[in-house]
């Protein structure tokens, strides 16, 4: 019986093609990711999650609409899913949003589109909309008035 023992190959060597291929795809893919637009979605959503204000205050001024309560009865509270779920788009410096996110009441579900401008650190409302998509029989948009802050 022969008693020597066997050299193994590095790590390197033993893995470096692999190695190399997901490397050279990782580059590809945030190649593709920074070229298609998408670090800006992603800014966006990172920034909406951080401003729950802009969504409470809105939520707020929905939930004392009769419209509304009467067709989605009590809403429950914006959740951090709502925002990452919904569209956003904040533009002139983040002093401007365009936002779209789900509410959910005790008897049906909407979409609440918002447009808002930053003013001293105080969003202005210039568009609430609740657009109410379930139940289907009760399908429609109800604009909030937003008033002044």
């Amino acid at each position: 019986m022969n008693n020597e023992l066997i050299e193994q190959k590095s790590w390197w060597k033993r893995n470096r093609k692999w190695f190399v291929t997901m490397c050279g795809i990782m580059v590809i893919f945030i190649a593709a990711f920074f070229s298609s637009g998408m670090d800006g979605m992603a800014t966006d959503l990172v920034q909406a999650y951080a401003d729950t204000k802009l969504y409470e205050n809105a939520l707020e001024k929905a939930k004392s609409d009769e419209r509304v309560t009467e067709l989605l009865g009590e809403i429950k509270p914006i959740d951090k899913m709502a925002i990452i779920e919904g569209q956003v788009k904040y533009s002139n410096d983040n002093r401007t949003v365009n936002s779209t996110i789900r509410v959910k009441g005790t008897k049906g579900k909407a979409r609440m589109d918002i447009s808002a401008n930053r003013i001293n650190n105080t969003w202005n409302y210039t568009r609430i909309n609740i657009r109410i998509k379930n139940p289907p029989g009760k399908k429609q948009t109800i604009e909030i008035e937003t008033g002044i802050n």
